[in-house]
């Protein structure tokens, strides 16, 4: 008797004659499976995120109701993008490990059990959990970038045209963009003190030689917020800082990083990341702008369109009850039941007409022969 599909084993747990539904499988795609609780796992982080960005509750039952059709559409998207980057033969585990030394540092948790504990604690999935979804994540991201943003180009004279026709939108403010590390002196021994004011001015020497402030703010300062963004703290008009900071950096050219300076309780270093003059902006200094403001629109369609052909090229099956909104027009993914299926049979009268291989004792016995001699592999009907 052969079968067409069979059960994954992961999924059922068999007790004697008994069956007990361990996890529901709710989609296959390729060699991949969706499972129930993955999907009920992200509608409760998307819940979670939009109580965190304070979604009003009256707004949240229909924004929940809205997300709900794409769940499964994501997920889908995930897994085809995921095993494209297998196809590919990407690899970003060196950035997935620099990720999470990272996130250790601006933690400032040496110890790894400790660590993973307070990433489950935190996040509600354990650290292995976390860690394939981190990977996941940059898989997607890097496929994108290669297969579609790559595809996508912007010429000179489309963004010179732009820039001519929009210069409304590139009307500056004068404002200083800044980055800082910052070494509390709070609470700290007064031994400690002299050790403190050295490290801050040894990180100076350390930034002016051509060290990245922002990896220097990420394994030093102790402001977390700014730490985990590499120091950022965003513009400043003129008047909105202390005076006798802005008076020392306002008139600095861009990179210019400050000696140590004493505050109340630690030291304060900054760096001038920019310099934004008040009035039209040149052409070169919003380039960049530009080029996003014209690309994103061409992106997004694009990236649809990557996805909707992985899925024609994609074994797909979803279950009854479960809709796939970013589905391929035309693409059958209907749900084939292996406890449905029957087995495929011949009659005795095939079997006997089939002719039968001498068997030697040194072979190597052919895959689907029976140890009695027959040559087929094949169930007899009775």
């Amino acid at each position: 008797m052969r079968w067409q599909y069979l059960i994954p084993f992961c999924a059922l747990t068999l007790v004697a004659a008994d069956i007990t539904l361990v996890e529901e499988i709710i989609a296959k795609v390729n060699g991949d499976i969706i499972t129930k609780s993955e999907i009920d796992r992200s509608r409760r982080q998307a819940d979670a995120e939009m109580r965190a960005q304070k979604v009003p509750p009256s707004q949240v039952a229909d924004a929940m109701k809205q997300k709900e059709g794409q769940l499964l559409r994501d997920r889908i998207d995930q897994l085809l993008l995921v095993q494209k980057a297998k196809d590919l033969s990407i690899n970003v585990e060196a950035e997935v490990s620099k990720q999470i030394a990272a996130i250790r540092v601006s933690l400032k948790e040496p110890d790894e059990d400790k660590f993973q504990r307070t990433v489950k604690e935190q996040l509600g999935i354990g650290f292995e959990d976390y860690k394939s979804e981190m990977r996941n994540s940059m898989l997607t991201e890097r496929v994108i970038r290669q297969e579609v943003g790559g595809t996508i180009n912007i010429p000179k004279a489309e963004v010179q045209k732009y820039y001519e026709d929009h210069k409304n939108e590139f009307m500056r403010d004068e404002r200083i963009f800044l980055a800082q590390i910052y070494l509390s002196t709070a609470g700290k021994d007064a031994a400690l003190l002299p050790v403190i004011e050295k490290k801050a001015k040894d990180l100076v020497a350390r930034a002016r030689k051509g060290e990245r402030f922002a990896e220097l703010a990420r394994d030093n300062s102790d402001h977390a917020e700014s730490a985990q963004n590499g120091g950022e703290l965003g513009s400043f008009k003129r008047g909105e800082l202390d005076p006798q900071v802005e008076k020392m950096i306002w008139d600095q050219e861009r990179h210019f990083v400050t000696e140590p300076i004493k505050r109340s309780d630690g030291w304060l270093i900054l760096r001038v990341n920019e310099q934004q003059k008040e009035g039209l902006a040149a052409i070169e200094e919003v380039e960049g702008e530009i080029m996003n403001k014209l690309y994103m629109p061409r992106f997004q369609p694009r990236i649809r369109e990557y996805l909707t052909t992985l899925r024609e090229q994609a074994f797909l099956e979803i279950k009854p009850g479960y809709i796939d909104s970013g589905a391929a027009p035309g693409k059958d993914t209907a749900w084939k039941d292996p406890a449905q299926l029957k087995p495929e049979t011949v009659t005795k009268e095939e079997v006997a007409s089939q002719p039968r291989r001498k068997r030697l004792l040194w072979a190597i016995p052919i895959p689907g022969t029976s140890s009695s001699g027959s040559s087929s592999s094949k169930a007899v009907e009775k």
